[in-house]
């Protein structure tokens, strides 16, 4: 079967056997990481804690290298020619000693049996309904936020129920802890008077990050970057850097075309600056879109760049999560191939930091759809 181009989109960049991403970028904390601030709490009322976002995203790893290398480029033709090219995909995580196989989220295809290590079904689309290896359609409870190993993907193309894949949780916790910010003259919480005449304490929740000491968090790049010790996220959290040649085995893969069924191993955001949606907009769902199997959406905000202390926020989107799963009526080219303008853009488009990297899923296709309309 021919891979095509969904008709009527002018296609930004042509198929290439060669990797867009070709280096690894291997983080490492020198204690916390950041997970997310919470709001400013009452003096009197320090019950509370704000949602976590963990691992960061590649626009918050684009930002560690903007910021350092603007302190060491005054230039700011050659800042801008050593920034902009630079194009990230995560996050994964990986064994401190085997960081080439970095873990990925797994489709929601896969099912894991709670307190199970392995994946327990695999579910498939037969033109209705999914199904599993059986043809049921599985009930109970089962895990999420499971991670599979990179080099155990070809193993979903046809599992061994024997032996299926295994799966990890997270290796990190959430440990949240208070900041306050005390008077000059006493060792008083510090107290902000508003427009209105009310008063809001500086006492603040951030949500801390213990990563297991035998881990390190993972993210692709297309140009090698500086090693070293870099300032990531707030309150002066500190990791150590370095950049590796990613496997030809793992460029191969990434440069494989995806066809008609795939699952996203990063979020993505479709739609709009003002509209998320769970798809771009020339994947028409009567047309070549089949069907999608996917989880809830969570928010995605980043800074943007800005003169002075403050800096811009981006506007808030919704991302559909790692893990889902995509079937479609016409088959497509490698993620790398996609066009630039399926994704938003305020300040770079997303596709710059990996927005909704798909690898091929076969599997998950139990049938063949009917031909799309040409």
């Amino acid at each position: 079967m021919s891979v095509v181009e969904i008709a009527d989109v002018n296609s930004s960049s042509n198929s290439t056997t060669e990797s867009l991403f070709k280096y690894l970028v291997v983080i490492e904390p020198l204690g916390f990481l950041y997970g997310s601030a919470g709001r400013f709490l009452s003096p009197e009322n320090l019950v509370g804690r704000s949602g976590t976002s963990f691992p960061p995203s590649t626009a918050s790893l684009s930002g560690l290298f903007s910021a350092t290398y603007t302190q060491e480029e005054p230039d700011k033709q050659k800042l801008k020619a050593k920034i902009e090219p630079l194009q990230f995909a995560g996050p994964f995580w990986a064994k401190s000693d085997s960081p080439q196989n970095f873990y990925v989220p797994i489709p929601f295809n896969c099912l894991v049996d709670k307190g199970a290590e392995n994946i327990t079904y695999q579910l498939s689309w037969n033109g209705k309904k999914w199904q599993n290896q059986t043809g049921q359609s599985p009930s109970g409870k089962f895990e999420s936020g499971s991670w599979l190993a990179i080099e155990d993907w070809k193993k979903l193309q046809a599992i061994d129920w024997n032996n299926p894949p295994k799966v990890k949780e997270s290796p990190w916790e959430p440990i949240p802890h208070l900041h306050p910010q005390l008077r000059e003259d006493e060792r008083r919480v510090k107290i902000e008077k508003l427009a209105d005449d009310s008063e809001r304490g500086s006492l603040f929740l951030e949500n801390g990050v213990q990563l297991d000491p035998d881990y390190c968090l993972v993210y692709l790049c297309n140009d090698k970057v500086s090693d070293g010790w870099y300032r990531f996220g707030g309150e002066g959290h500190m990791v150590d850097v370095r950049c590796l040649p990613l496997e030809k085995y793992l460029q191969q893969l990434l440069t494989q075309d995806v066809g008609k069924s795939f699952a996203l191993i990063t979020p993505a955001i479709w739609g709009s600056n003002r509209l998320s949606t769970r798809y771009p907009a020339v994947w028409d769902c009567d047309r070549y879109l089949e069907t999608l199997l996917t989880e809830r959406p969570h928010p995605f905000r980043y800074r943007l760049g800005g003169e002075g202390k403050t800096k811009r926020l981006s506007r808030g989107r919704y991302a559909i999560p790692a893990g889902t799963v995509y079937m479609m009526k016409t088959p497509l080219k490698a993620w790398q191939s996609w066009d630039v303008q399926w994704f938003p853009k305020e300040g770079p488009s997303l596709k710059r930091w990996g927005c909704g990297l798909a690898l091929p899923l076969p599997s998950a296709l139990g049938y063949t759809p009917s031909k799309a309309i040409a």
